[in-house]
């Protein structure tokens, strides 16, 4: 083995480099006769554009150019195209209207693009934007979830006059009617998921170059997949060859799903730079950001949930109102909506279940993955759904948990809706957490708090999630001819780690010293193929890839080794980087027989020279990352405020590359997770469809002192749908927050009264729900 491998706790290569200021992100770059873009935006939720008029901003000092709606549909610019198929509740064709670059007569959000004001400066692109004349008449917008489908709500779009843009639904209807309608028991509850802003540290940027001499186009942005951006620009926009455009991307301040591949920002840059024969830089203030970005989650939901008279799970009824904003351009705009619905039943045992969500049209930005892309809305329903049982019927809210949850011995499993967890030892994961918590003396300290006038609560979930779909991804392995190597990744770091993990995977394959790799992503020109990195892949999907080039180049290695060594490749053993002949103390390093390769007199007749291999690899099934949080809270019944006082969580993500990195995870999952909860909601005016959070004196993030010490104790449970046996851990923490957190915020209030509270629990909404409920006491 090298210097690293699997399983050790490495600090992460990048962090240094990142730390001293030498990171290399999309506003780090800059091009000769590059100039500047500024996005006009629109004011209003919903309005006609009756007059716009340029021509004095135009003429404003500095200005390039200015480009409205008609000047870019006038080139006929694609659109990312909608590949499902759906229906509408009455049986006709999805309404999924794609978003314009720049809006064409009307603006259906705040924030929705209207005029590119070029420049020689951003300053001078601003000023200039100011001087645009532009008249609107004001429409009637709807921006909250409920609100959409109510018979006197404004319609986004005529042509859609319910505001209802499509339907999916699994599972089995009739027989989860028939067993509500004989169930002993049943609860119904009504949650809302807020909408919520990604946040990444990084505002999102584009600088766009066309090249007249080889009629290319360069995007370099940030992006979490390079070569879908291109593949999209390509085929779906510009209608070019593939290789007519290049995508880069070096480092990236995070994505967390938000960095996807269809903003209009990246084909206007490129588009413009066409037009003025010059380099165009767009970069996103941090004030903008809000405006500028697709959003996350913004969901309300029913859900039923019936037992049998020994508090046995029957049967799982869930309906739920997706809002998607006001432009639908992709599958990407609908992918929270549906992918990991099917984990609304959990960990737990159910005869029947069925799931309906309707997408529905607002005049807000549209919704698209955010960390998590569903899981964290599933797991919310169906462990705040079993809390609210256990307090109605009157049992313990663990005890109940126990009494359905999935066996290690009933894996594989197939759950009632549309997924077969492969493996996991549920229980397991609950019982070390309830264990690590201290759950059974919880009373106790109940007691104390109570004695100090606080307010305690404990909550539980059981969180599982649907990771690294399937889907291919590559890896090459390049040897330089004095032995070190280039490690090219089809996945995109934001920030995970993935450097050095992935000099883990090599050092545990090759026996290579981190210090002789280098690895290489983002580059559509260096890199032959990659997806990218979403849905907790990069591990389980580009590993693999990076594990089978890995035992292409042991391969080819050992007929080079067994030709410089004098012996038959039989004899030979490969172990920590050096290939031996068995039973004798004679051997040769891989970086030796790396150099001898690029030597035709040292290689074998009818062996190509020099060392370098790729491999690919797609996954036939999901992989299932599960775990188990305890999350406890104290709060001050004078002012509502939360302290997080203990929080423990088990974890089942497979074989883990890097303890220390997927603890990183982990920690800025539950981070996300809690400010969802506590604080954080893109919000609206009601009457005129203003936002009203648009910087962070208004959305509120959680800082250090909002958390508190976290421990994270690993059940490995091995998959074997992969190589590496790994399953993926980037969004489990925000998956199992969100519920847990929740549950112990209401098991606390339910001793003042308060039975009912919607995210975010702020201060103030737990204070006013607490005043409430001692008015009707």
């Amino acid at each position: 083995m090298g210097q690293f491998g699997i399983g050790q706790s490495v600090r992460r290569e990048e962090d240094p480099r990142l730390l001293q200021g030498r990171g290399n992100y999309v506003n780090d770059v800059n091009l000769p006769l590059q100039t500047h873009c500024y996005i006009f935006r629109s004011p209003h939720a919903h309005a006609e554009i009756n007059h716009i008029n340029t021509s004095i901003a135009a003429n404003a000092p500095g200005v390039v150019d200015i480009f409205i709606g008609d000047d870019v549909a006038a080139d006929n610019l694609g659109t990312p195209g909608m590949v499902a198929k759906r229906k509408r509740p009455d049986g006709s064709d999805m309404w999924a209207p794609p978003q314009t670059p720049l809006a064409l007569g009307r603006v259906r959000y705040v924030g929705d693009p209207i005029a590119m004001v070029i420049a020689e400066t951003l300053d001078q692109a601003k000023n200039a934007a100011e001087l645009i004349e532009i008249k609107f008449d004001t429409l009637a917008s709807v921006t909250d979830t409920a609100d959409t489908i109510e018979p006197d709500s404004p319609p986004v779009w005529e042509q859609c006059p319910d505001n209802i843009s499509n339907v999916f639904e699994i599972g089995d209807a009739e027989t989860t009617e028939n067993l509500i309608q004989s169930a002993s028991k049943i609860v119904k509850r009504r949650f809302v998921i807020t909408r919520v802003h990604a946040q990444f540290i990084e505002p999102r940027g584009a600088l766009g170059e066309y090249n007249e001499r080889n009629n290319r186009y360069t995007l370099y942005a940030d992006v979490q997949y390079p070569h879908r951006v291109r593949q999209v620009l390509a085929e779906k926009i510009f209608r070019i060859p593939e290789q007519s455009i290049r995508v880069v991307a070096a480092d990236v301040g995070g994505g967390f799903g938000a960095k996807g591949w269809q903003y209009v920002e990246h084909r206007l840059v490129l588009w413009a730079s066409k037009k003025i024969g010059r380099p165009v830089k767009w970069t996103c203030e941090r004030s903008e950001s809000i405006l500028a970005d697709e959003h996350g989650r913004d969901n309300v939901t029913d859900a039923e949930l019936a037992l049998d008279a020994d508090n046995n799970f029957l049967a799982l009824r869930v309906s739920t109102l997706a809002n998607v904003g006001a432009y639908i351009s992709s599958i990407r705009n609908l992918l929270s909506t549906f992918a990991n619905v099917g984990t609304l039943v959990g960990v737990y045992r159910f005869q029947a279940a069925h799931s309906k969500v309707l997408c529905v049209l607002s005049n807000t930005n549209p919704t698209a993955p955010y960390r998590g892309a569903g899981r964290p809305e599933a797991s919310y329903v169906i462990e705040r759904l079993i809390d609210e049982a256990a307090k109605e019927f009157g049992i313990d809210a663990a005890e109940l948990r126990q009494r359905n949850i999935v066996t290690s011995t009933q894996t594989p499993y197939k759950t009632a809706l549309m997924f077969t967890y492969d493996c996991g030892e549920f229980d397991k994961n609950m019982n070390t957490a309830l264990e690590i918590s201290n759950y059974h003396k919880f009373t106790e300290r109940r007691s104390k708090s109570d004695s100090r006038g606080k307010l305690r609560g404990i909550g539980i979930a059981n969180a599982i999630e649907r990771a690294a779909s399937p889907g291919p991804d590559f890896a090459e392995i390049r040897f330089s001819t004095d032995g070190t190597t280039t490690i090219l990744m089809g996945t995109k770091n934001q920030g995970q780690g993935h450097e050095t993990m992935y000099k883990q995977i090599a050092g545990e394959s090759l026996g290579l010293d981190s210090d002789d790799i280098r690895v290489v992503d983002g580059d559509t020109d260096q890199v032959a193929f990659g997806m990218g990195t979403m849905g907790s892949r990069s591990m389980v999907i580009g590993g693999s890839a990076l594990y089978i080039a890995a035992n292409k180049i042991i391969t080819k290695g050992k007929k080079l080794a067994a030709h410089l060594l004098e012996a038959g490749e039989d004899d030979l053993e490969f172990q920590d980087g050096c290939f031996t002949i068995l039973g004798t103390d004679k051997s040769i390093s891989l970086k030796e027989v790396a150099k001898a390769s690029f030597l035709p007199a040292k290689i074998p007749s009818g062996l190509e020279p020099g060392l370098y291999e790729t491999g690919s690899f797609s996954p036939e099934k999901d992989t299932f990352p599960n775990g188990c949080h305890v999350a406890e809270v104290e709060i001050d019944p004078e002012t509502g405020h939360v302290d997080i006082v203990n929080y423990s969580m088990v974890d089942d993500v497979g074989n883990i590359i890097n303890p220390m990195t997927l603890k990183g995870q982990i920690h800025g999952g539950v981070a996300q997770g809690v400010g969802q909860i506590l604080m954080e909601q893109v919000a609206y005016e009601p009457e005129s469809g203003q936002l009203l959070s648009g910087s962070f004196m208004d959305y509120a993030m959680p800082r250090a002192d909002t958390m508190g010490f976290i421990n994270i104790k690993s059940n490995i449970v091995p998959t074997t749908l992969n190589p590496l046996g790994v399953k993926g851990g980037g969004e489990a923490g925000t998956v199992g927050a969100m519920p847990a957190l929740m549950n112990a915020i209401m098991n606390a209030l339910s001793q003042v009264g308060v039975d009912h509270l919607d995210m975010p629990a702020s201060s103030d909404r737990i204070w006013g729900a607490i005043q409430k409920a001692k008015k009707v006491a």
